[in-house]
């Protein structure tokens, strides 16, 4: 099963999801939280993921073989803990600020629990690691694009393609130890990139000291992003390739031509696309004082 097999599979399910009176602009969003926990099971299973782990009571296996209003209740239910980290009266569920950061303010738009049930059936249904290679990000941008296929209103973002994200990485050969950011990382694909490289150079990693493999998975990626939506995507892209980051994860929220870009380290290599907003009205945000040309164009602060 090839990567646009599994984006057709999974955006079939729109059919479902538009059944109860989620709109195609939501749809992606809620699909992913539960492909998440979809995929952190997959991992583990696989032993690909050994950090991080899901609580007790928010895995897979926590859904799969309800239904019924127990199934769609549970299922709120997760998506409550993993955010706040607590269950319903308050007991801790788990402390770990890089799940609460990816599960931050979610929750569901479901009503029907034979939707949901469905959905876990489908997913259940999908062989994740015969064709998948770029992770959960390269399904997104995939369904993004068949989203602005779909709609005609575009997907809003604009994702770099895999053969241009790969094409520059080679050509900048970033190195263990370096310090590598994206100021307008989308889904992370700049950094992940990044990341598969140099494990590719030093036997997956295994080349490297005990000091050196931690500073590549919590202190040699940052990136920046600006939709909450998106950043969520991008940490548990990362996450399942292995990058934890640091307190915030790999990729913080915010604006890169505001305090948020400003606050960052010096970086030794700068991987990025980023976006060319409209010249008007947009000086606002832009609130940093060391960028060299001061202007409200968007084209030309980049």
């Amino acid at each position: 099963m090839t990567n646009n097999d599994i984006v057709q599979k999974l955006w079939n399910l729109c059919d479902v999801l538009r059944d109860d009176g989620i709109n195609y602009s939501d749809y992606v969003t809620e699909l992913v939280l539960l492909l998440f926990i979809k995929m952190v099971h997959e991992n583990t299973e696989a032993g690909t993921l050994k950090k991080h782990p899901l609580p007790e009571g928010c895995r897979w296996t926590d859904l799969n073989g309800k239904s019924g209003i127990n199934l769609l209740n549970d299922y709120k239910r997760i998506l409550l803990s993993l955010s706040t980290g607590k269950d319903g009266d308050g007991t801790l569920v788990h402390d770990d600020p890089l799940i609460s950061a990816i599960y931050a303010d979610a929750q569901t738009r479901l009503r029907e629990p034979r939707h949901l049930e469905q959905m876990i059936k489908t997913l259940d249904q999908i062989d994740w690691f015969s064709a998948q290679k770029d992770g959960l990000g390269d399904l997104y941008e995939g369904l993004l694009e068949k989203n602005a296929n779909e709609t005609k209103s575009g997907a809003g973002q604009y994702f770099t393609p895999r053969a241009l994200i790969n094409t520059m990485v080679r050509c900048l050969k970033p190195q263990p130890g370096e310090r590598i950011q994206d100021p307008a990382a989308g889904t992370a694909g700049f950094l992940i990139a990044a990341h598969e490289y140099i494990k590719g150079q030093t036997d997956d990693l295994y080349d490297l000291t005990t000091e050196q493999k931690a500073f590549q998975t919590t202190k040699a990626y940052v990136g920046i992003e600006l939709v909450p939506g998106t950043r969520r995507l991008a940490l548990m892209n990362c996450l399942l390739h292995g990058m934890e980051g640091d307190a915030e994860g790999v990729v913080h929220l915010g604006n890169a031509l505001g305090q948020t870009g400003a606050g960052l380290a010096k970086a030794d290599v700068i991987l990025a696309n980023p976006p060319f907003g409209t010249s008007k009205g947009g000086d606002a945000s832009i609130t940093r004082d060391d960028l060299t040309y001061k202007t409200s164009n968007k084209h030309l602060n980049p």
